[in-house]
């Protein structure tokens, strides 16, 4: 048998288990698909005592990163800490010692990630983050190698499970946010605390790593707009459907004509025939629009183990196989970015909307926000006002034909003050995708 490629794990919580698992299970068939077999030498975590569920040595087990680091058998280290700081500090240390990296940690790349890649490049090592962005799914390897030689305009995600599936139990079910969500915390899909997915931020490092690779600038998370989907409401789900449209939480990069970019999350109205429409509960799928290939889409279990398991063994073969053939630099050629950053500001993007008003119910009180929303340009494609909290106020449902971002906030900044409004406007940003 040739020679071992030596591997050290830092991280062996549920991921860590789970690549280890994954290893094991299916080491003949990786084996015989590498040109040196992969094998974790030793795996470094704080917590040494608690079992495992997976076969491995407890003597390879130790809560020394530091050792693990100097250890010059060990030609790659995998991430799997879940931190920020701490990584930045071990990546960049591993890096720098000239030891590869493979990671799973997508807000590390998204926040650090140009200064590791740099890191990398000064000292001839790779650092590799397929697990990053949808688990299972092969998007970053895509984008990085298949679709290389496209001029790639434009990457649509749904890529947070978690999001996904609260949304598809208040489509599916009727479910107002709070239950779906109560309901995703039972079945294990939603943290005790939800923040990172419902508010879309788990979402905007994934769209930052996809659109700094895509269009080649350093972008961001700060860069990027975001809203998440505490506020949407039944009737709001209602609305779309009976329109032909159903609501997911998106990442959406574009590259313009004039060569900035739009990078965004929020809660989209997609048409219900379109491919990512159909993807529903945790499932991930993320559409890439290139000028050879036109629209690709890839879709697959987003989260868990073993997905993510599966993209880690996919960097570690890649590196196995460009090791021995004195590849290293493919896995590398299009990560560092070579453009400055032009982002384009929400405020001038163009799009139709769904507003939602609470209004009271009294005589002209409709006529009030269709005065303003016409003052400021925006003009009314479609109307509805459902018989929902009567005596209340009185919901009032608006789909507008395209109009600028600017002048739809400005209009809603107007409504809020009005004396007949009851509520807070809501707006959805709709999203064709022709």
């Amino acid at each position: 048998m040739a020679s071992p490629y030596n591997v050290g794990l830092v991280g062996f919580g549920n991921v860590g288990t789970g690549l280890v698992r994954a290893l094991a299970a299916n080491r003949d068939l990786i084996d015989a698909r590498v040109p040196h077999p992969i094998r974790i030498v030793r795996i470094a975590d704080r917590d040494t005592q608690t079992p495992r569920n997976a076969p491995f040595d407890p003597a390879i087990l130790t809560a020394d990163t530091d050792d693990l680091l100097a250890d010059p058998g060990i030609q790659a280290v995998i991430e799997l800490t879940g931190t920020i700081d701490f990584a930045r500090d071990l990546v960049a240390r591993a890096l720098a010692g000239g030891k590869h990296v493979v990671t799973a940690n997508k807000a590390l790349i998204a926040t650090h990630g140009a200064e590791l890649l740099r890191i990398a490049v000064e000292h001839n090592t790779c650092l590799l983050f397929e697990a990053a962005v949808g688990g299972g799914i092969p998007i970053i390897r895509t984008l990085h190698q298949g679709v290389a030689g496209n001029d790639i305009t434009a990457i649509r995600g749904i890529i947070n499970g978690t999001a996904n599936y609260i949304l598809t139990c208040m489509d599916e079910e009727g479910l107002d946010f709070e239950t779906a969500l109560r309901q995703a915390q039972d079945l294990g899909y939603a943290e005790p605390d939800p923040t990172f997915d419902v508010e879309g931020i788990d979402t905007a490092h994934k769209i930052v790593i996809l659109a700094s690779l895509a269009f080649g600038q350093r972008i961001r998370v700060e860069d990027v707009w975001v809203e998440g989907i505490r506020r949407i409401h039944p009737l709001d789900i209602a609305y779309g459907r009976a329109l032909g449209y159903v609501i997911k939480l998106l990442g959406i990069a574009k590259r313009l004509p004039d060569g900035s970019v739009e990078v965004r999350v929020h809660p989209t109205l997609l048409p219900e025939q379109r491919s990512l429409a159909s993807v529903n509960g945790v499932l991930n799928a993320i559409r890439v629009d290139g000028n050879l290939t036109g629209p690709i889409v890839l879709s697959g279990r987003g989260a868990g183990p073993e997905p993510t398991a599966s993209a880690i063994l996919s960097d570690l073969m890649a590196l196995s196989s460009a090791e021995a053939e004195g590849g290293l630099g493919r896995e590398m050629r299009l990560c560092v970015p070579r453009q400055a950053t032009r982002i384009r500001p929400i405020a001038r993007l163009k799009s139709r909307y769904y507003l939602r008003f609470g209004l009271q119910d009294v005589p002209g009180a409709l006529a009030q926000v269709l005065t303003t929303l016409g003052r400021h340009g925006v003009s009314v494609a479609s109307m509805e006002q459902p018989a929902e909290h009567p005596g209340e106020f009185a919901h009032v449902l608006i789909l507008t034909h395209e109009t600028v971002e600017a002048n739809v906030q400005a209009a809603l900044a107007e409504v809020v003050n009005l004396p007949v409004n009851r509520a807070e406007p809501f707006l959805l940003r709709m999203e064709g995708m022709d």
